[in-house]
């Protein structure tokens, strides 16, 4: 999943991003809110982690205008908004979720709740209760980052599970070279790269079984066989 990252404490900033990467994330950053709109109008984020006090305005405005369409985005409306700020009295957490945030983070806080929070955020999209993916014989636990396939335990690099994770919340779905590109890596990627391509390789060498549980859809992409 590929998130954006709005702070502008840089040291603050520089251990989320760490945390939400060692946990597989792709995470962009922004420390202001043009270049937060700017990078919200070019790319597919799956999540906004969004502080409220900002050099050139505040985050309510940004979350507001996202919400009621007068700042459109890519993925619109329905992109997941988690507020992350000092500001902890009861009637900024109010005003947070009523300007359409999906969550609200009072700083300081731990990496583990801001992990746990952002996994829940995101399963709304997949309309998931538990932490639990399933797919025939393969099992995806996102918050112990853990897979099984056939009741075996299979080590995967923090790529190959968000690769994994993808297109289990899209079973049947194809996704292309492009969509995984997008939210699975971060803005650094390089577009021609082959690195989607042998990322998928080395997952489905890892998960085993011919015929592979991924299957490539020539011209378009890669899904999840169908069970």
């Amino acid at each position: 999943m590929r998130l954006l990252l709005v702070e502008d404490e840089e040291d603050l900033a520089e251990a989320v991003r760490i945390g939400l990467r060692r946990a597989g994330y792709a995470v962009d950053h922004a420390t202001t809110v043009a270049t937060a709109y700017e990078r919200l109008t070019v790319n597919a984020y799956d999540l906004l982690l969004l502080d409220l006090m900002l050099p050139d305005g505040d985050g309510f405005a940004l979350c507001n205008a996202i919400r009621d369409g007068s700042m459109p985005v890519v993925g619109g409306s329905e992109l997941r908004v988690v507020m992350l700020t000092a500001r902890g009295g009861l009637p900024d957490r109010v005003r947070g979720l009523d300007d359409g945030a999906d969550d609200y983070l009072v700083k300081p806080f731990a990496l583990d709740e801001l992990l746990a929070r952002v996994r829940a955020v995101l399963r709304r999209e997949t309309r998931g209760s538990t932490a639990i993916l399933t797919h025939g014989s393969l099992r995806l636990d996102s918050a112990r980052h853990e897979i099984w396939h056939e009741d075996r335990k299979v080590s995967l690099s923090p790529k190959e599970f968000a690769v994994l994770e993808y297109l289990m919340t899209r079973p049947g779905h194809v996704v292309s070279t492009e969509d995984l590109l997008e939210h699975v890596w971060d803005e650094n990627i390089d577009p021609f790269t082959q690195t989607v391509r042998v990322t998928v390789g080395t997952l489905r060498r890892k998960l085993g079984g011919e015929p592979s549980v991924i299957e490539t859809v020539v011209g378009k992409g890669y899904r999840l066989k169908e069970v």
